[in-house]
């Protein structure tokens, strides 16, 4: 689940090195699983390797070997001179017995398969010239592709397209992915991903501490709350969810619910007098309360019983929410703020920040999308391929005091300490109205059951995501809490609870 930025892969290898393997071993291993991986994807036909001036192509260089020791027609195109090749690069060179092709787009060819070994996940720098012009021509060939490492032109700390990059029907990665395979537009690149062993042990890892993470179950699986047979729904935490005012009360019953699917209580939705009405006859399990202001929250909030809440579907922008808002971190239970409850203090955003930092309790989540963030973290911007997604939510989080959740297909949480975990599981027909208010109601009912806040958020991404799919194409938001009993029990079983 361990996902590692190149420069983190690099001291992998160096680690492994120091304790008494070769770098040509690794290369070895590497360009052997590449050969494996080159053979199941083209059982027949000749296959190009497009092999760069480095280590990766110095594992294409391996796998060409490889291949034609096991009987297949094998050509290299070569970015350089064979001379110039230095390190474990040279030794694989001088494996490879065949002549080397000009790198040139005519040399390309009608392969069967195209092994892409030219840059792997350390560019860092636009691609450019004959590189750039390569890059281009395999894209349009319509000739199936594996790339080593990552497909070249991605960005493998950042995800980001350098320029150009190769659009891969699979990927052959080492040890543990990196950061380019899960955000986007780098995954879209990747195709299926297959990773291998090339004799890195797990303990360097110990040494490397990563700090960023698949958002899977293997990260936090023993903070999923699981009811006791002994107890009880008090127990297990009253979430309340903030509702807006009588034309956008929608939002906040999507949430309540959500919240309660996720294993809360209770859940209470505190309503506006004028859309009291409304709320009760459309809720059932659900209960209602009537808040009109920032005060009347406040003195609700003082019973600590209502221990997680929720604000921001549907509830209005303006200094009212605001008032909401504030009254919320000031009462000492967790808190999800969402949609209008982020907006609502765009402008003074360090209002929010302080009020967080001074919060009794340091369980407060905030779960913007790619429209709501810049209104909040207005200096970074996700026009820059040299600053991830990862990195502007981990900025955000430190700078907030709380735990930032940017929703999308590569959904980040990062937490103020430096974890963070990415999500790969969202299917595209999530991306439905009302689905975000789901996702907030279900990480307040994470926190009522005293799940940590970090935790609580990888979980919801994750049930979120796995709900969608149960639900399959032409969801609609009001789907999500009917499939999340199926995500629940897959979640029972990995724990290996009967049900």
């Amino acid at each position: 689940m361990e996902l590692l930025t190149p420069a983190e892969m690099d001291r992998a290898d160096l680690l492994t090195i120091a304790g008494g393997s070769s770098g040509f071993a690794l290369m070895l291993h590497a360009g052997r699983h590449v050969a494996q991986a080159a053979i199941e994807m083209a059982d027949e036909g000749p296959i190009l390797v497009i092999a760069g001036p480095g280590n990766n192509g110095g594992d294409g260089l391996i796998a060409a070997t490889e291949l034609v020791a096991l009987g297949r027609t094998v050509h290299v195109m070569l970015l350089g001179e064979r001379e110039a090749l230095k390190g474990d690069a040279a030794l694989a060179a001088r494996e490879w017995r065949g002549p080397l092709l000009p790198f040139l787009t005519q040399s390309i060819g009608a392969p069967a398969l195209i092994i892409d070994a030219l840059f792997g996940s350390g560019l860092n720098r636009p691609v450019k010239d004959q590189a750039l012009k390569v890059i281009e021509a395999v894209n349009h060939s319509g000739v199936p592709v594996l790339a080593v490492d990552l497909p070249s032109g991605i960005n493998g700390a950042t995800g980001a397209v350098m320029g150009a990059a190769i659009r891969a029907r699979e990927t052959v990665t080492f040890f543990r992915r990196k950061i380019g395979h899960l955000l986007l537009p780098g995954r879209l690149h990747c195709g299926q991903v297959r990773l291998v062993d090339i004799g890195i042990e797990p303990g360097v890892l110990g040494e490397i501490r990563p700090q960023a993470f698949e958002n899977d179950p293997d990260l936090w699986l023993p903070d999923f709350p699981v009811p006791r047979a002994d107890g009880h729904k008090y127990g297990r935490g009253h979430a309340v969810v903030v509702s807006g005012e009588l034309s956008q009360t929608g939002a906040a019953r999507l949430a309540a619910r959500g919240a309660l699917r996720a294993g809360a209580g209770l859940v209470t939705v505190a309503s506006p007098r004028d859309a009291l009405a409304v709320n009760a006859a459309a809720l059932t399990a659900v209960m209602v309360r009537p808040v009109d202001t920032p005060d009347e929250l406040g003195t609700m909030l003082a019973d600590r019983r209502f221990n997680a809440i929720g604000i921001g579907p549907g509830a209005g922008i303006g200094e009212e929410t605001r008032g909401k808002v504030l009254a919320a971190l000031a009462a000492g239970a967790a808190v999800v703020l969402d949609a209008d409850a982020l907006t609502s203090f765009a402008g003074h955003p360090d209002e929010l920040f302080e009020a967080i930092k001074s919060a009794s309790s340091p369980q407060v989540v905030l779960t913007p999308h790619e429209g709501e963030f810049p209104r909040l973290f207005s200096d970074m911007s996700n026009k820059n391929p040299l600053r991830s997604k990862l990195e502007r939510v981990r900025v955000a989080a430190q700078r907030s005091g709380a735990v930032v959740l940017l929703k999308g297909a590569d959904t980040v949480v990062a937490s103020p300490d430096g974890r963070a975990a990415i999500a790969a599981n969202a299917p595209p027909w999530l991306a439905t109205a009302g689905s975000g208010d789901v996702l907030t109601g279900i990480i307040t009912g994470l926190l009522a059951q005293r799940v940590p806040a970090f935790e609580a958020a990888c979980i919801g991404v994750w049930m979120h995501g796995e709900a969608a799919c149960e639900a399959g194409p032409g969801l609609i938001a009001e789907d999500l809490t009917e499939t999340m009993p199926a995500v629940h029990r897959r979640l029972y079983g990995a724990l290996g609870i009967e049900y």
